[in-house]
């Protein structure tokens, strides 16, 4: 996957279509990336004694990484990635809009 945690990303499909927002985990497993303030739901959470209260607690839930663009942090454009290996050996990330490295 091309999308890590800490990137910008636009949501392309669904009820919160057109919402950029920061990745806040990704579930490589699952293919699948969580996203601030998109798609969030209510969860019904059991009281647990000494740590938590019962009560409805509102999160963001995951959504499939096919619906979200990655927008370069230094174009602000969305984009596509290409990978590059630099000179001294490490690979980047290059937004194909701006040919910068989006790491």
């Amino acid at each position: 996957m091309d999308i890590r945690k800490g990137d910008m990303v636009l949501v392309l499909t669904g009820k919160d279509k057109g919402k950029q927002g920061k990745v806040s985990r990704v579930l490589m497993d699952k293919h699948r990336v969580a996203v601030t303030g998109v798609n969030m739901v209510k969860r019904h959470t059991k009281a647990r004694p000494g740590t938590s209260q019962a009560g409805i607690v509102q999160r963001e839930d995951p959504i499939d990484v096919s619906n979200v663009v990655l927008v370069c942090s230094k174009c602000g454009k969305t984009t596509r990635v290409s990978h590059k290996i630099l000179d001294d050996g490490k690979k980047v990330r290059i937004c194909l809009k701006c040919k910068e490295a989006v790491d």
